[in-house]
């Protein structure tokens, strides 16, 4: 009976979840439709590309044929129409299928991203656990690095890390995607960033349980500070970093958007940058809706993971 009722209410905890989701989904497809209508330019000159003459015949007949001369609400309900049935549309621009386009797109992006996400957790943890208890000195200077490497916007540091180490010290590639060599500066520079915040709440909380009562009835067992840190310790501060590192990987797909084209790697950002300059609306609207799909599920998984993290959890998991 136990088992059912957890079970039962883990399902429900998900269908709510998911309900939720669909709700930010919707509402992320309905911001962009409107805010790309509003984006100045002429979409047909956008279509037709830089110095093609558009008589009023051929205007006439690119807006009946892509469905642009319908009234923007009309449009608007074919647009989720078509969503929900699952058509991402045809891209404007280079009239195939949106999915096709994207297909062979997202792997790169997604890459970049979880390795961004891994080393940002391995630099953060490594930072927290040599400098959290070494008195004020010492968390004053982590502090002010971690705050200087927080405050530097990722595409500046990809330009300083592209000019050092391709241009001036080539020990990397400068664009592409071939082998690990070309993933190491793109991802160092959305991972320092992200590693800066993550070190600051690292250290807050195992500095915080480490002061608890748990922890001073394992010192008084006989326990070591190693394998309290490593056994206790850690564990409580990776709750809270669960939760931030769920946020901040949807973020991670935004920031490649810049890296991407800095590094000039294949990715869904490149392709976002191409789309909206030539307002290719059923491109922009797929992208968006699916950052959206992903931030939902990462934090859905990230919310049924917290149990697995910390076992004082389990008994009131919806």
């Amino acid at each position: 009976m136990g088992e059912r009722t957890v079970t039962g209410g883990v399902v429900r905890f998900v269908l709510q979840r998911l309900v939720s989701g669909a709700v930010v989904v919707w509402g992320a497809a309905t911001l962009t439709f409107f805010a790309v209508h509003l984006v100045p330019g002429d979409t047909v000159a956008a279509l037709l590309g830089p110095g093609t003459p558009v008589t009023p015949e051929l205007r006439h007949q690119i807006l009946a044929d892509s469905g642009l001369d319908d009234p923007l609400p009309v449009q608007y309900a074919h647009s989720m129409g078509d969503l929900l049935s699952g058509d991402l549309g045809r891209s404007y621009q280079l009239n195939q299928p949106v999915g096709d386009l994207l297909s062979g797109q997202v792997m790169p992006t997604v890459q970049l991203a979880l390795c961004a996400l891994v080393t940002a957790l391995l630099l953060a943890v490594l930072a927290a656990v040599v400098t959290a208890g070494r008195g004020r000195t010492g968390r004053t200077i982590a502090s002010a690095v971690e705050l200087l490497v927080v405050s530097v916007p990722s595409f500046w540091l990809g330009i300083v890390l592209l000019t050092v180490f391709s241009f001036h010290h080539p020990f990397f590639p400068a664009a592409g995607a071939d082998g690990a060599a070309a993933l190491v500066l793109p991802t160092l520079a959305l991972a320092l960033p992200l590693a800066g915040v993550l070190a600051q709440v690292i250290r807050q909380e195992l500095e915080q349980a480490d002061a608890r009562p748990f922890a001073l009835t394992a010192r008084a067992r006989g326990l070591g500070e190693t394998r309290l840190l490593l056994r206790h310790t850690l564990r409580h501060a990776l709750l809270p970093v669960s939760t931030l590192s769920g946020f901040l990987l949807g973020g991670l797909f935004g920031g490649a958007v810049l890296i991407e084209n800095i590094f000039a790697r294949p990715g869904l950002g490149r392709v976002l940058v191409r789309a909206v300059d030539s307002r290719d609306l059923p491109v922009v609207t797929a992208l968006v809706l699916l950052s959206a799909v992903a931030f939902v599920v990462i934090n859905i998984v990230v919310d049924l993971l917290h149990p697995v993290i910390d076992a004082r959890l389990r008994e009131v998991t919806p």
